[in-house]
């Protein structure tokens, strides 16, 4: 079928999509960003998060953590917003923060669920019952995929529209498969038949990362650059992605389009910094710049 072929990702294609900036919007044009992320062990992964929905233009991001990690956490990055959950344990959100969580989730325009939340059996079992009752679309990363991989034929339970940002280990988790594919057309095929049978949008992650649409449109990145191999990339690419979904990006839209500003943004990181040493931060603090560049004359 000619859906089969990959398109690569073109800066045209970009700035079709990027959303308008009019100069006389507030912050609701742009959308409210609830971030579901961080544990003890993984603080990080709450920031980075919301400082890539930040960074890709979010209006109002709000990060959604145990209290013990918002303690340790708030006023690192003032613009952050912050919700507060209840803990049953120190990190640990206890059942009231969840149900909180599935309450006011409907407050937002897109919700990013997982990085860094962590592997604690509850925590993986609330997780997918949070992922399944969301009626927002919702980018789902890091342990919110490993919870849902822990639950059969979990895709059976998602009424809302997801985008899953899985690296090449957690895809592989989430088709109950040993291995991942390894080359790129295995990559794309097995996005694609997956993006497929979940009816959801897939961005399989890596050099030149794959998005398939729930449709089997597949899109492929051209960027493959070292400066993005480094820890804590992941969340602010979800966050990207959260930030266009909440800005009314289609699902498939926003996870293109948050591949290609993630991209360019730890092209630019390379140049200036280097090949080696880049940190996620410095990825987020480029992707303004990215976006500029990816909307090339079309600024208004």
């Amino acid at each position: 079928a000619m859906s089969d072929a990959t398109r690569p990702i073109t800066q045209r294609w970009v700035a079709e999509r990027l959303p308008a900036r009019p100069e006389r919007a507030h912050k609701g044009t742009f959308g409210r960003v609830l971030v579901v992320a961080g544990s003890l062990e993984y603080p990080g992964a709450a920031l980075l998060t919301g400082l890539g929905a930040a960074r890709a233009g979010a209006g109002l991001v709000c990060l959604a953590t145990a209290e013990t990690v918002a303690a340790r956490l708030a006023g690192a990055v003032p613009e952050l917003t912050w919700m507060i959950l209840d803990e049953e344990a120190p990190g640990l959100i206890a059942p009231a923060g969840w149900r909180r969580l599935a309450t006011e989730a409907a407050r937002y325009d897109a919700v990013v669920i997982g990085p860094g939340l962590g592997r604690q059996p509850a925590t993986m079992r609330r997780t997918r019952s949070l992922v399944g009752e969301l009626r927002r679309p919702a980018v789902v990363d890091a342990d919110g995929l490993n919870a849902l991989a822990a639950g059969g034929a979990w895709w059976r339970s998602v009424g809302g529209s997801l985008v899953l940002t899985p690296h090449p280990a957690e895809f592989a988790r989430l088709r109950g498969d040993d291995v991942p594919p390894d080359d790129d057309a295995a990559r794309a095929g097995a996005a694609r038949e997956s993006a497929l049978r979940w009816s959801q949008t897939v961005v399989l992650k890596g050099a030149h990362s794959i998005v398939a649409g729930p449709d089997g449109e597949l899109l492929r990145s051209d960027v493959a650059t070292p400066a993005l191999a480094t820890a804590g990339s992941g969340d602010v690419l979800a966050g990207a992605i959260g930030a266009l979904l909440a800005a009314g990006l289609e699902p498939r839209d926003a996870a293109g389009v948050g591949v290609a500003v993630h991209g360019a943004a730890g092209v630019l990181a390379e140049d200036r910094i280097g090949r080696a040493g880049v940190i996620a931060r410095d990825v987020a603090t480029l992707l303004p710049e990215a976006i500029e560049q990816l909307r090339g004359d079309r600024r208004r």
